[in-house]
């Protein structure tokens, strides 16, 4: 037996794996390990048929906390034309008007759920445009898919809806039912505008009466300027909001001075909110001008949150539409890109949780880990270490759901040509 002929009855051992040695809550980097699966759960039996895995790496199933389903695969009939953030925007606002039926919404979302599956992820976060009257289309679509999908990956939905555009004493109170009704999160895309401290009041409001959690898009800027997270960290305080809070993006902060900057990250580890970073679509987006090469990265500042002892994560954001042209879900690549782009190689030897441990504290998913009892929902790669992992795509990797082999076939991008045939 080796990596690609796993047993498929009966208990077995996974023996000489690598493992990160922080997610058997030991100091170090990587480390030699042993996993019995037994019943589709980690097991601490050791009377069973041993495979001898020649070093591979194994994680758990991954969670990928910030995505947007509801957006995905629209790229073919609509294109972002320039890059840029507005353009992302404007091509969104009339794609969504022209075709997000339920139907469409249905199959975009499903495919890239098979997509995430087939990669290695157990549970999503996504977040739902729910600007009316898109939000009484596409949360039910949710609920069904949220349904469909149960026991493969635990969805989450968040609601989006730009902070200025948001009628918080009128519409957004229904859209804040709908969310409740449909056991979802209150989000809001957060920017400079006026009256924006009672804005939030009145949005915390919404949330606390519904007992709902909080999912903020934040200073997705090179403005200085723009310090809504700052803004959203005063209010969590001011309210005693006791419920879980997450910003994703905050790149504004990357270029802020670097006492403003601190001064902000201190009132958001005050506040306990969660951050998630989205380098792959920030690089995108970010600091992009015709004819000029960007300056910056457009990532957050994910070192210091760290030690400021802020919960930081990373996950993919959009997937092939206008406001990320590539991207399939895929968590290995979210831990390469982002080791990459934030210089996480060389600072420490745990930030695998980002990926792992952190998004399904954020969001109250079941903890991963290699405890006996805990299911056995694992990544195996063939990697012996990290340079390993990340010098290839590992697209020949296995994936356990449960203990057992799943089928990693990817759906095939024709699948979704009929709703890409617009007048």
């Amino acid at each position: 037996m080796g990596f690609q002929t796993l047993p498929t009855t009966g208990p077995f051992r996974l023996e000489n794996i690598t493992v990160p040695a922080c997610l058997l809550g030991q100091p170090g980097g990587l480390m030699r390990h042993a996993l019995t699966i037994d019943a589709g759960q980690i097991s601490g039996r050791t009377d069973v048929p041993a495979i001898d895995m020649a070093g591979a790496l194994v994680l758990p199933c991954f969670v990928d906390m910030h995505t947007h389903l509801d957006k995905g695969h629209i790229w073919p009939r609509a294109a972002n034309p320039d890059g840029s953030f507005p353009g992302a925007l404007d091509t969104v606002a009339a794609d969504r008007e022209a075709n997000w039926t339920a139907e469409d919404v249905h199959a975009r979302m499903d495919f890239a759920l098979r997509c995430a599956y087939a990669h290695g992820t157990r549970a999503i976060r996504t977040h739902i445009d729910s600007i009316a009257p898109q939000d009484s289309i596409s949360w039910p679509v949710f609920a069904q898919l949220r349904d469909k999908w149960a026991g493969h990956i635990t969805l989450q939905g968040s609601s989006l809806a730009g902070i200025d555009r948001a009628d918080l004493t009128g519409y957004y109170v229904r859209t804040a039912d709908i969310v409740a009704d449909h056991g979802g999160v209150l989000g809001m895309v957060t920017y400079p505008v006026d009256g924006l401290h009672d804005r939030l009041r009145a949005l915390f409001g919404l949330a606390k009466d519904r007992g709902l959690e909080l999912d903020f898009h934040a200073d997705e800027t090179g403005d200085p300027s723009a310090a809504t997270l700052r803004a959203i960290a005063e209010i969590a305080l001011e309210t005693g909001f006791a419920r879980p809070i997450t910003v994703g993006h905050c790149c504004s902060l990357a270029v802020q001075p670097e006492a403003e900057a601190m001064d902000t990250l201190d009132l958001v580890a005050k506040a306990g909110l969660n951050i998630v970073s989205l380098p792959m679509c920030n690089m995108y987006l970010q600091d992009r001008i015709p004819n000029r090469t960007p300056r910056w990265r457009g990532v957050t500042l994910v070192h210091e949150m760290k030690a400021c002892g802020i919960n930081v994560s990373f996950a993919s954001d959009n997937t092939r539409d206008p406001f990320y042209a590539y991207g399939d879900l895929d968590m290995v690549e979210v831990m390469r890109e982002a080791t990459r782009i934030a210089h996480l190689d060389h600072s420490g030897e745990d930030w695998v949780h980002a990926f792992l441990t952190n998004p399904a504290r954020a969001c109250g998913f079941g903890p991963p880990g290699f405890v006996a009892g805990a299911p056995a929902d694992l990544v195996i790669i063939r990697a012996r270490g990290w340079g390993e992992l990340f010098a290839r795509p590992q697209s020949d990797r296995i994936v356990l759901r449960a203990g057992h082999v799943i089928d990693r076939r990817l759906p095939d991008y024709a699948e979704l040509d009929h709703l890409m045939r617009t007048p």
